[in-house]
């Protein structure tokens, strides 16, 4: 029967469109041609001319030094230099933010190794190092969390031993358990709230952060890689951190 019905449908658009005395309009199908891109095919003048002002302008902004660093700034290692250095400029960004808007301290920060894609030379530091560094729109969050769901934390640094870099926290694992954790120096309160720096990435779980699930997510608006690129600014000549945060 499903098949009947449908050879009547099929049918009655046809014979309409045979009875119809006038002919209806066939739209012309033009074929295009797919083009390579190759050196060997000469430029377009008059967009050229029409792009290379604002690409001088934005090569002019990318190479504007905003910074110098003494050592080589690299992801490498359980303490990278970079990741901490990072790590505490989401720290201070956040805790001016919480202080003007939740007049709270944060009390530490976690980003991700994977986040920070590449490395920054001895020497001076160009706007353009920072977008090579971070090249993402991620955003500083908090995450208010009770120090019981904090643990949760302590348990996926012991369990992963993964490098992702922190702030203002020290974890120490052995054998897959952690032997001593603090934040801000401090053992931690099971029954205190904890304000958490992260990015908005890892608090919905990136990274298999799951543990951020159990606190309360505040957005600040404030974008990572502009952050980075204000203290950068605000620190002629950077002093990277070379302290042990994480030990496995």
């Amino acid at each position: 029967m499903k098949r009947i019905k449908y050879s009547h449908l099929v049918l009655i658009p046809l014979l309409w469109l045979t009875s119809c005395k006038t002919a209806m309009p066939v739209s012309e199908v033009k074929p295009y041609e797919n083009i390579s891109i190759a050196s060997s095919i000469p430029s377009d003048g008059e967009m050229d001319m029409l792009i290379q002002p604002y690409k001088k302008e934005m090569e002019r902004q990318m190479n504007t030094k905003i910074s110098y660093t003494p050592v080589e700034l690299t992801k490498t290692g359980d303490n990278s230099n970079l990741g901490g250095l990072l790590a505490d400029y989401t720290y201070e960004g956040a805790d001016v933010w919480a202080k003007q808007n939740l007049k709270q301290d944060v009390d530490a920060a976690v980003i991700n190794i994977g986040g920070i894609r590449s490395t920054i030379g001895k020497g001076d530091i160009l706007l353009k190092h920072v977008f090579e560094v971070m090249p993402f729109e991620n955003e500083v969050v908090i995450v208010k969390m009770k120090g019981k769901d904090l643990l949760g934390m302590f348990d996926y640094y012991a369990e992963t031993q993964k490098n992702n870099p922190v702030s203002h926290l020290f974890l120490e694992t052995n054998k897959g358990k952690v032997t001593k954790g603090l934040v801000n120096g401090k053992e931690l309160d099971l029954g205190k709230d904890y304000y958490i720096a992260t990015s908005d990435y890892l608090a919905l779980g990136g990274d298999n952060m799951w543990f951020f699930s159990k606190g309360e997510l505040i957005s600040t608006g404030i974008k990572l890689r502009n952050l980075f690129i204000e203290k950068f600014k605000q620190n002629p000549e950077v002093k990277a951190p070379n302290d042990v945060r994480l030990i496995f």
